[in-house]
């Protein structure tokens, strides 16, 4: 038997959605700046803010891929990522970071250990708590990613 969904994905699994979108290019973002930032031996500052450019830079791309593959102009598109994802991203770079940063010697820790990966997978996680509900907030207000969705038919 077929099922059919009738109405609309519920707020909660829109926001779930978004959140887990936009954790993905912070998570690539993150990951390849911290990797970068470690093999380049760079401080804790550095490391953080090639971690947050590179965080901000996949989370847009990601969202404005299907976008423009969809024929929209690159600014429409750019505009439309960045008021899906500004909140978002910001929320879980400043959890994410902070969590690296709280946690004894996880900066320091080197790519081979489990105290850097730990903590990083931790960080992204509770950034994905702490995201969730500003994703929410903004979709059940029809802004963030309710107007990407707009765009392509979700």
């Amino acid at each position: 038997m077929e099922h059919h969904h009738h109405g609309r994905p519920s707020l909660n699994r829109l926001a779930a959605s978004a959140t887990t979108h936009c954790m993905t290019g912070c998570a690539i973002g993150e990951v390849l700046g911290l990797v970068i930032a470690s093999v380049a031996g760079w401080g804790t500052a550095a490391s953080i803010a090639v971690a947050v450019g590179l965080a901000f830079t996949f989370g847009y791309t990601l969202t404005m891929l299907p976008l423009l593959r969809a024929g929209i102009a690159f600014s429409t598109a750019a505009g439309l990522a960045f008021a899906a994802d500004t909140a978002s991203i910001t929320v879980m770079e400043i959890v994410d970071n902070a969590i690296m940063l709280v946690v004894p010697g996880a900066m320091q820790a080197g790519l081979g250990t489990a105290l850097f990966w730990g903590s990083l997978g931790v960080g992204l996680g509770m950034a994905w708590v702490a995201a969730f509900p500003v994703n929410r907030w903004l979709i059940g207000r029809g802004w963030g990613h309710a107007k990407v969705h707009a765009h392509h038919g979700h």
